[in-house]
């Protein structure tokens, strides 16, 4: 039985990782994330998780020690944009620091664990129109603090395979989403207010950033599934983009949204849901992926939405649920 760990287990790709494995592997998985997130009441079965801050060292020994894992899939991580704003260095160390204690106790323990990092699509910045869609190896130009931090991640994993011959994975993932995805996102937030809408919870207005820019969305159900086959197929140090390989602009998204709805909502712009720099259009080249694992993604666009959608209102039913203060984040 293969032993894996997941960092960030409760978060919104972890809790959906976890659940992938114990579908489809023989895998015996343990968690460590910072908080209880999301939490894994919907797993079908337990797993062993630990609550701890991989910013420490000797916290970061002791687990991997005490699992003494054949895969680590290193998912925990700062990865909201505008948070990374308003905080820059609290992301960088966030994200950088965990990863380079997992790193240095591999080699220190001579470990033969295969990691499995995950960067960000923000490592590319804003990519030209005639180099879309965007392969791994473009340069790296990243436009915001968040991009920063997983340039750092993606180079330190490449670093330590080639300095101490770590057997690591590299992703670049684009945007993913699906059910239990945080609404400081842009399709939880425009799900969650029309849910509320819908509750009779707010107004039936619906706030919006850039709906101009166009997003490589993946349901995330097929995004861990990607990175799946990516630990068990992909070669070491390589790296490789998981997204849709398709371009869909935020307008599109919320149209369909609203589709789904039967209530007639209006939209009004918020600009304090815009960030200081953005991209107009982000879409993967995801031939190496595909080449490497055979594969590709299977939930479609709307279907993805449609799960966004009732997870939402299923939230607002629940006993003592009440809308939360505007984030205006986006």
């Amino acid at each position: 039985m293969t032993k894996v760990l997941i960092t960030g287990i409760t978060g919104f790709a972890g809790g959906h990782l976890a659940a992938h494995l114990l579908a489809h592997s023989n895998a015996e998985v343990h968690g460590i994330a910072l908080d209880t997130g999301y939490g894994l009441d919907f797993l079908d079965s337990p797993v062993s998780m630990v609550i701890a801050d991989l910013q420490d060292p000797q916290v970061v020994d002791d687990v991997l020690t005490a699992v003494s894992p054949d895969h680590i899939y290193h998912l925990a991580a700062q990865a909201n944009v505008p948070a990374a704003w308003r905080d820059p260095w609290g992301t960088f160390q966030n994200n950088v620091r965990p990863e380079l204690n997992i790193l240095q106790v591999i080699t220190r323990q001579q470990m033969t664990t295969r990691l499995l990092v995950v960067a960000s699509n923000e490592v590319y910045g804003v990519v030209p129109p005639e180099s879309l869609p965007v392969s791994e190896d473009a340069p790296l130009r990243p436009n915001n603090p968040y991009g920063v931090s997983k340039v750092a991640q993606d180079l330190l994993a490449f670093q330590y395979h080639l300095s101490h011959g770590v057997d690591v994975i590299r992703v670049r993932a684009f945007n993913h989403l699906g059910p239990r995805q945080s609404p400081q996102f842009v399709a939880a937030s425009f799900a969650r207010q029309i849910a509320e809408a819908e509750a009779d919870m707010r107004q039936p207005v619906i706030y919006v950033g850039n709906l101009q820019a166009q997003r490589d969305f993946t349901d995330v159900v097929d995004v861990v599934c990607a990175y799946a086959q990516l630990m068990e197929r992909g070669n070491a140090g390589m790296a490789y983009n998981v997204g849709s390989g398709q371009a869909r602009s935020v307008r599109d998204l919320l149209d369909t949204l609203l589709a789904m709805s039967p209530l007639p909502l209006r939209v009004e712009q918020d600009d304090a849901r815009t960030r200081p720099t953005d991209c107009p259009v982000v879409v993967a080249d995801i031939t190496r992926l595909e080449a490497a694992t055979g594969w590709k993604p299977t939930i479609p666009f709307e279907e993805s939405l449609r799960r966004v959608l009732a997870y939402w209102r299923q939230v607002t039913l629940q006993p003592g649920y009440a809308p939360a203060h505007e984030q205006k984040t986006l």
